[in-house]
Parts: structure tokens; sequence; C-alpha cells
């Protein structure tokens, strides 16, 4: 019912999405439904075209044609008014204004042929005479466009249909080209710094030297220094990999090639081995520069895993790049930088020195770094006077610099959303739940019953967090449905630290399967919400066996890896390295963890039932409790909140 954060501040998140649509790398060929669509259209707009030439042409006023004698005896009874010759064409325009023409061999001249039908010079005289040339561009063009137009309108129909098959096919030939997409360091809209980076202090000292050397190669080549040829940078997702690698780049003022490990591979068995070649061309030609491959291991994986049938396109493209890296054509002034959140299942060959012989890994930022994270996301953004970033900051252990960003902007929503022109620290403090549960669903209205319920649910968690002496203090408790949860209990701890101790885990626990004893004690029943609460409890009292070494019988043994059972050297997800026997005696450990762990809440919340009550009651009349208002309840109780402890001087 409720989703909850450990010291450490991790989360897990399912990401669902995918590639839709064509292949990456393949031509998109027109359907055959698309051709004859656009082959219809064409033949309607050819058709509308002749339609109105045929009308513009027909509407002109037909000229009746007659025979030479017959001007010529209208020029001998002075009917005729003006001639006009064109050629072998007699235009006579006669002194009622209409119009009649004839046609003359074109040898002879016009005075000839008249007088040759009997007219006499002096009724010639009295008529005007106009003599045409028949040459010239526009001549020919007007003659010859009632019969081209059709033909060059036809041709420019084929031309647009011939168009995507062609350029399809003509994809066929870049088919094996790098997809790598570039950024100029002249570029300044797309150019990053490291002062755009901040909470990652120790991997920004590692990459100084990148930067430095792409500076001024020639104070390490003097010396005999070798700089590092690759870079992996390892991180929890959204933790700034990709951003910290396109500041080197901007650093060092360097062209910098970024493109998807994914984009190397295709369905075709040379095709990636192609691209990387391509790739580190490109790279060469623009030394120095910089290549990023993002999540390289979707084409680094271990080989040899037997995974994906027949086709060996990913070990052939991963063979090329071990080769381009460190082969017989070492490139010196290329540095490869990679990103991943899975080193664990990377080719040892990958790792090796002379290839990624440098790894920087990125954590999740302290409180310091998250100031400074907020910080850079609200530049641009106006605040309110009343904001303090580091409030926030102290309110979002476990957050990456990813969450951040979204955080700020979800704050800079909220206050648009409510046409307000500043953004206030109640923005902040509701983004934060926002980013780690989802938006509130106030269309999930509860009945009374399920109200109380949830209530006593939410109560339970956050009393046994406040007896127990190692669970985080609770800074909020709402029963307003947010994402998947119908209520939730925000804990965060007095103090950030690395490591959690096994008093820390049990606690852990027990404050999980405080909803669900809240729910058994009051109403003799349990309800489906305390599902995500056994789940988290019951993954956590097995890793304290199975990797943490904290169980009592099995002892300081790690049977599974800090992966899981992933896919690791090609071994199959199912594969395990501990018999049957100690398998049952997991089981036995992970269930006598959750029984200690459910009697001790069991425990706190019979001995405590006032408060209980008390809590629960508060929730169903404000549906949100603050940290304050909630340690009230605690203290008029007996029960005394939990302190930050003071400093040893």
């Amino acid at each position: 019912m409720e989703i909850l954060k450990n010291k450490k501040g991790t989360k897990v998140k399912e990401r669902k999405g995918g590639n839709k649509g064509k292949i990456p790398g393949l031509p998109s060929m027109p359907t055959g439904g698309q051709f004859f669509s656009n082959l219809l259209t064409a033949v309607l707009v050819f058709l509308i075209i002749s339609t109105l030439y045929s009308a513009v042409v027909g509407n002109k006023n037909k000229v009746e044609e007659v025979s030479v004698s017959k001007i010529a005896q209208d020029i001998s009874g002075g009917a005729v008014k003006k001639i006009v010759v064109e050629g072998g064409m007699i235009n006579a325009e006669y002194t009622d204004g209409t119009k009649k023409k004839s046609k003359k061999e074109i040898e002879s001249s016009l005075s000839q042929t008249l007088v040759n039908y009997g007219v006499t010079a002096e009724k010639l005289a009295r008529v005007e005479v106009e003599v045409k040339s028949e040459s010239g561009f526009g001549y020919y063009a007007l003659n010859l466009l009632p019969f081209l137009l059709p033909i060059l309108l036809i041709g420019f129909v084929f031309w647009m249909l011939s168009r995507q098959v062609k350029g399809a096919g003509m994809q066929a030939f870049s088919f094996g080209q790098s997809k790598a997409r570039i950024i100029d360091p002249n570029d300044a809209s797309q150019k990053v710094t490291f002062k755009d980076v901040a909470g990652a202090k120790e991997a920004k000292e590692e990459l100084v030297e990148i930067v430095d050397f792409l500076r001024n190669p020639k104070k390490f080549l003097d010396i005999g220094a070798r700089i590092p040829k690759g870079v992996l940078l390892m991180g929890a997702p959204g933790t700034g990999k990709t951003l910290l690698a396109r500041a080197v780049a901007g650093e060092a003022a360097v062209p910098f090639f970024h493109l998807s490990g994914s984009e190397f591979v295709e369905m075709f068995v040379g095709v990636g081995a192609s691209r990387v070649r391509d790739l580190f061309k490109m790279a060469k030609k623009s030394a120095p520069a910089i290549i990023f491959v993002d999540e390289i291991d979707a084409v680094g994986r271990v080989r040899g895993g037997g995974v994906g049938g027949g086709n060996d396109e990913r070990e052939q493209t991963l063979n090329q790049i071990l080769v381009e890296m460190d082969g017989f054509e070492p490139s010196e002034k290329v540095i490869v930088m990679a990103a991943t959140n899975r080193p664990d299942v990377l080719d040892p060959a990958l790792l090796r020195p002379g290839r990624f012989d440098r790894r920087v890994t990125l954590e999740l930022p302290d409180r310091e770094g998250r100031e400074e994270i907020l910080n850079i996301h609200a530049r641009k953004k106006p605040l309110g006077e009343d904001v303090n970033l580091k409030v926030v900051a102290e309110r979002t252990p476990g957050f990456s610099g990813a969450d951040l960003s979204s955080l700020m902007n979800e704050g800079a929503i909220l206050a648009a959303r409510e046409d307000r022109k500043t953004v206030a620290q109640y923005d902040l403090i509701r983004s934060i739940e926002k980013v780690m549960l989802g938006p509130e669903r106030k269309s999930h209205i509860l009945s009374k019953e399920e109200k109380k319920i949830t209530a006593y649910h939410e109560a339970g968690h956050a009393l046994v967090a406040s007896v127990l002496p190692h669970a985080d203090p609770v800074h909020k408790i709402s029963i307003i449905a947010r994402g998947n949860a119908g209520g939730y209990t925000l804990k965060l701890p007095l103090e950030e630290t690395r490591l959690q101790s096994r008093k820390e885990f049990l606690d852990e626990i027990a404050m999980s399967l405080g909803g669900y004893v809240a729910e058994e004690m009051v109403f003799g029943d349990i309800t489906t919400g305390p599902s995500n609460d056994l789940q988290v409890a019951t993954a956590l009292a097995r890793d304290m066996v199975t990797k943490y070494g904290m169980s009592e019988k099995l002892g300081p043994v790690a049977l599974e890896g800090s992966g899981g059972r992933a896919l690791f050297g090609g071994r199959g997800v199912d594969s395990r390295d501990y018999s049957e026997d100690v398998s049952a005696k997991i089981d036995a450990e992970v269930s006598k963890i959750m029984n200690d762990a459910f009697a001790r809440a069991r425990e706190a919340c019979k001995t405590h039932r006032k408060a209980l009550d008390a809590i629960a009651n508060e929730l169903v009349e404000k549906e949100s409790i603050e940290r304050e208002e909630f340690e009230k309840i605690l203290v008029a109780s007996g029960i005394l909140p939990k302190k930050k402890k003071e400093p040893v001087a």
C-alpha cells in the first residue's frame, strides 16, 4: 500500500516501453496501399489540371476560317479594315468587328497573293497591313506547350511515386555507415561544461586529466605518459553519466560523437562491425575527438554465453570495438568513453588495461551534492522568497540527478497550473512526493470502512518506526492515494550513512510489517493492502541471508551475487551455487526473520495501542499528518520522538 525508502534511498521502479515502428537501421519501404493511394491522388490532380486547361482554351472565341479568295473579295468590297500576317496565316479584321482567318502559301508575299486574286493596289492601300515574325522562344513555347505539358506532368507524377522506392534503395548503400550524432565544440546551444555538472566531485577530478590531455597532449607525451584510451562511467540510472561525458567534450572543445550501444547491432551479420569501423574512421579524421557509447552493455556482454541462436552479430561487433581500441591500428588522440549501469556483465577483454583501463564510478549525490544540483536546475526558474533548497535537499535522500531535475520541473508545473509567476517552497515539497510516488489520484474515493483500514495501516507503520530504536523517523503520513499506493508513510534518516547494520535491517522489516499487524489487530482480518510491504520485507530478509552474511545459522557466506541470479559467464537465470539442503536452510532463516519482525511489530502496536488509535483517528479526519503534528501525538502518548545526536566535542 505504500512505497518505503531506506537510508540509502534505494528505490525500485519498473520502466515500461520499447521500440515501436521500423527496425533501427533498416530503410522504410512504402507499402502497397501507400503506392496506390499516391497513384490515385496523382491521377486526380492530372485530370483536374487537364479539365482546367481545356476550359481555358475552349473559352476563347473561335475565329471562322475562310478561303483566300473570300478575303480578297471582301478587301475589294471595302469590308476589311486590317490584316495581320503571321507566317502562312492571314488574320482579317472587318469593319463590323468580326474576324476571319485564312491560309496562304508561305513562299509568296501577301500583295502578290491578293493581286493574283484581283485585288487592286488602290483597294489594298486602304487596308492596314501588319506582318508579325513567327520566331523566338515564345512562338515555339506557345505551339509546343499543349503537347509538352501533359507529358511533363505525367513524368513528374511517376518521379514522385518512384522517389520513395529509389530513396529506400539508395539507403542500402549507407546501411553499414555509423549512426553517431556529432556535437560540434563551437555549438554554444549544446555545449556542456563542468559548471553544469554537480554532485560528482570525485568523478570530475578523475576526468580532468582527460581534458588536460586533449588540450595539451604534448605535456604527457614528452614525459612518456600514455593517457587512458577508454573511460568507463559506471553508476545507477540518472546519476549523470551522459552529462559528464558531454562536459568532458565541452571542456576540451573537441568533437563529440555519441550513440547508443544498441545502434551497432542489426539482424545482419557484419553490419555492426562495419559501423564501428566507420565511427572510428570519422573520429580519427576529426582527432582529437571523443567517442561516447551509451549503454555499452547492449553490445559488450560476455562472449560465449550461447544467447542469440546462431547469430553472432553482437560478438563480431564487440570484436571490432576491441580491435579499434587497442589493436593493430591504435588511435592516439581518440578517447572512447562509455556508460553502463551493469558493469558486472561486460566482457573481461573490454575491461583490460589498454582499453577501458580507467573506470569512474558515479554514486547517488549526498546532501551537499543534491543542493548543488538543485541550484543548477533552478537557474532559469523564478523562485519565491520562501524557497530553501537546503531543506529540499535534506528531504530527498537517494534521489539521483535526474530525479532532482524532474523535481524542479514538477514544482514549476505545479506553480504554472495555479497561475503563479514564481515557484514556492510548497510546490517543491509537493513535487518530492509526486516524483517518489506519482500524482495524486483524486478520483480514487475510499469508503468510510476503506478509509479507516488505510488509516490504521499507515498508523501501524508510523508507530512501529517511532518505537523501534534503529528505524528512521517519520516525516509525513498520508492516506491520499498516489500512483499505485493507497497511502504512504514517508521516512527520512537523521543522518546520511553509507553502511547499514543488521539491527537497522531488522527494524526496517518490522516497520514494513506494522501495517499488516495493525489491520489484523484492529479488524481481525487482512486485506490486500500489505502485499507490497510483504514483498519488500521478504526480499530484504533474503538479502540479509544470501548476500550480507547476516544469518545466525548459515553465517558469513555470500550465496548470491550483488546482481542476484543474473546471466553471467554463460550461467542461466535459474543456476544456483548451493544445494537443496542449503536452499531449505535459507527459506527457514528468512521465515524466522519475518516471524521475529512480526512479533516485534505486534508487541509495539499492542503496547502503544492508545497512540495507534490517536494517529489513525487524526488521519481519518485530516488525511495527511506532517512531522510536527505526528510528534505531538507521540509525546501525548508517552513516546519520545527521535532527535539528531549532538556531535561529540
